[in-house]
């Protein structure tokens, strides 16, 4: 895709961190904006800023994590602008603790967001943009999703699906409709308020899982647990800048290429993890910023 001028895009998780800082930076060439999020006033507040930049743009408050939802989205998407041309999935959360205690709303919670809200947004958005003559699907994982951190079970599983999710359809889309793209962003630590993600929790699923920071289980690397959730805290507020990543994800698309890692000092961790799975050794634990 070379240019974005009058291509529409639907974006979810748009209110904050990378999925605003996407459509800011496609608003500014001249793509039109439908925007989803499960908050109200920072999704207004987004659509504000975009429509300021010129860019027709509307919202939609959806919880990705509901089949009905999703499809309601993208057939306010066809009705209001005429097709769809790009889709990224962007919402998600994340909870933590040992993965055998995370009490099952918040892995069905994790999980519904991160995961499913994928499963939701192909399912009703690329038949949509194959009938509209093509696009792209953008599909944000993490770098949680070619490592298996500690103490994040469910946001790791997630993530791993979501990448080998969009692998699968990378080859499926270029054997069968070449027209449509796919890119998966595996961001590291970036200035995002996913930190923050029991803000948006539903009271279906309002039993509190265990954070790092509720931890009390040793000390790794002189770091113990019962701090880590402060340390990751820091780590998030110094990270890469939701623009930069942003940016990353454009020039990506307009290339066609499939895999965006914003970090690459992590490059060793994911190339350690493969070396030693075809050399059969055991997993090694890092935490890039930890330990």
């Amino acid at each position: 895709m070379e240019s974005f001028e009058g291509q529409i895009a639907v974006i979810t998780g748009a209110a904050s961190g990378i999925g605003r800082a996407t459509a800011r930076l496609l608003a500014a060439q001249g793509a039109t904006l439908m925007l989803a999020d499960i908050e109200r006033p920072a999704l207004d507040d987004a659509v504000a800023e975009m429509t300021a930049l010129g860019a027709r743009t509307l919202g939609h408050v959806t919880d990705v994590s509901s089949a009905e939802q999703v499809e309601a989205l993208a057939e306010r998407t066809v009705s209001e602008f005429g097709g769809v041309n790009v889709i990224m999935n962007n919402a998600g959360v994340a909870a933590g603790g040992t993965s055998w205690e995370i009490d099952l709303p918040t892995w069905e919670w994790v999980i519904g967001v991160d995961l499913w809200s994928v499963v939701h947004g192909i399912r009703s958005f690329v038949p949509r943009i194959i009938a509209s003559g093509g696009g792209h699907v953008i599909n944000t994982a993490s770098m949680a999703g070619v490592s298996s951190m500690p103490f994040m079970g469910p946001y790791n599983v997630s993530k791993h699906a979501v990448v080998t999710l969009s692998e699968t359809m990378y080859h499926e889309l270029a054997m069968l409709h070449p027209e449509v793209g796919v890119t998966v962003v595996c961001p590291g630590w970036v200035k995002t308020q996913i930190n923050r993600s029991e803000r948006n929790r539903p009271e279906s699923t309002a039993v509190p899982g265990a954070t790092l920071a509720d931890l009390d289980t040793g000390e790794l690397d002189g770091t113990t647990l019962e701090n880590a959730g402060s340390l990751v805290d820091d780590l998030i507020a110094n990270g890469l800048d939701p623009d930069d990543v942003a940016a990353l994800v454009v020039e990506a698309v307009r290339h066609g290429r499939f895999y965006v890692l914003t970090h690459p000092e992590w490059t060793p961790m994911v190339a350690r993890r493969i070396e030693l799975m075809l050399s059969g050794g055991n997993p090694e634990m890092s935490i890039p910023g930890l330990m």
